[in-house]
């Protein structure tokens, strides 16, 4: 007489098929607890065969007890070298994966700004925290003018990375401003400029007495 699907039990764990969920039924109606633990090994090793390209290690041997156990409903009692599954673990959800409350408008900065910041915020001398602050403020305006091509306000990035930094960098906008101290393409200090005009003078003195 055939046998029809709509007559068969169910196949719990459709990724191993049907006859491997009838010889996981078996090893249920065997008597002898040694004996069922020795077939129940032998299973475990035919249900590894089935996926060949598993690493085999003891999370995915582990894997393979805690399905073997599903597949007779935790009703197998074996010499198991892991315990059985918890009974919920099919209905249980899944643990909700926190979103993270950073603003949008600072991803575009990364997060190896955020480590810099991070690390700058725990510097002790003022010098090296002033020269820090100034060193994250053009690298921060850098970041967002190719993230926003319009110009872009000092205010804007200083307030960000006051904020970033949870008000431990901070400096004065009046000072950022009258310095340029954001702006990457600084242009060359006074100093040089006299020094340079002067080695011109110098030079032309010297060929004048020639």
């Amino acid at each position: 007489m055939l046998e029809y699907n709509a007559s068969r039990p169910d196949v719990i764990l459709k990724e191993y098929g049907r006859n491997i969920q009838k010889l996981a039924n078996y090893l249920s109606t065997i008597e002898d607890r040694e004996q069922r633990t020795r077939y129940a090994y032998t299973l475990i090793e035919l249900m590894r065969q089935l996926n060949p390209n598993v690493k085999d290690n003891n999370e995915t041997t582990q894997k393979l007890w805690d399905d073997l156990f599903i597949m007779t409903n935790f009703a197998l009692d074996v010499e198991a070298p892991y315990p059985p599954p918890e009974v919920d673990i099919l209905t249980r959800k899944p643990k909700r994966v926190p979103y993270s409350t950073e603003p949008v408008r600072f991803r575009h900065y990364g997060k190896n700004m955020e480590r810099l910041i991070a690390q700058a915020s725990e510097l002790e001398d003022p010098t090296e925290k002033q020269g820090a602050t100034i060193y994250l403020g053009k690298l921060m305006k850098t970041f967002y003018s190719t993230w926003n091509r319009e110009n872009v306000d000092d205010e804007v990035i200083l307030r960000d990375l006051e904020h970033m930094s949870r008000g431990k960098l901070t400096i004065s906008i009046d000072e950022v401003k009258q310095g340029n101290l954001f702006d990457t393409n600084q242009p060359k200090s006074r100093s040089n400029n006299n020094n340079n005009s002067n080695k011109g003078r110098r030079s032309n003195n010297h060929r004048r007495k020639r």
